[in-house]
Formats: C-alpha cells, structure tokens, sequence
C-alpha cells in the first residue's frame, strides 16, 4: 500500500519515483484528505499489530506533515513528491516487527540452516 501510495510510478531516465499520494494530493483540498485517509490506514494496522503508542504518534505525526504540506498551494505539491510518509511510517513498522520477533527469526533461521546442512552432508 505505501509503494502504491509513494513510489508506484518510475519517471523515465530519472532515478525518481511517486505514487498516487502525489497525484490525487494536486485535488485541492479533496485530495489531500483522500490521501490523508489512506495513510491513516497504514497507521490502523501498525495499531493493530500492537505497535507501542509512541511509534504510533510518530506515523501519525508522519501522516499529519504529509497532509499540512499539501495544504500549500504550489510548494506543497512539490514538496509532496519528495516527502514519502507512508514509506516512512512502514519502515517504522517494519524495524519495531523485527526487534519485537527477532528471537523467533534467528530460531527459525538457525532451524532452516541445521535442516539444510543435515540435506548436503
């Protein structure tokens, strides 16, 4: 959903990419508040895994700056398509998931490797 939101779209012979965050949010007004929600939706599911409250301020403070921004007339578009937000906010996610489930990956991880060792030998 964030890549969607962010970066679903390459611009060609340019390293560059936005998403529809960056083109529904040049609706005035409408758009932004479109988009608004559908970062609000990335921010639900983190709540959902049972992110800590703090983290949660921190996406929503993410999404909050990304809907001001749109507010500006002209420099905020700009300023839209550089800030990606919803990346932002699942690159929190992310980092949080894997501190909170790091024991249960190098367990499996190790189960795999000792499975595949016993496979080749």
């Amino acid at each position: 959903m964030a890549n969607t939101l962010d970066t679903a779209i390459k611009v060609p012979f340019i390293p560059f990419k936005f998403g529809l965050d960056s083109i529904v949010g040049l609706i005035p007004g409408v758009g932004d508040a479109v988009m608004l929600a559908a970062a609000m939706r990335i921010v639900y599911l983190g709540k959902k895994l049972g992110m800590p409250k703090p983290l949660i301020k921190k996406m929503v403070r993410n999404a909050a700056l990304d809907f001001g921004i749109g507010f500006v007339p002209f420099v905020g578009d700009v300023v839209d398509f550089f800030y990606k937000a919803n990346r932002a906010n699942v690159k929190i996610m992310e980092k949080w998931w894997l501190q909170e489930n790091q024991g249960h990956i190098d367990a499996t991880t190790r189960e795999s490797l000792s499975a595949w060792a016993q496979k080749t030998s």
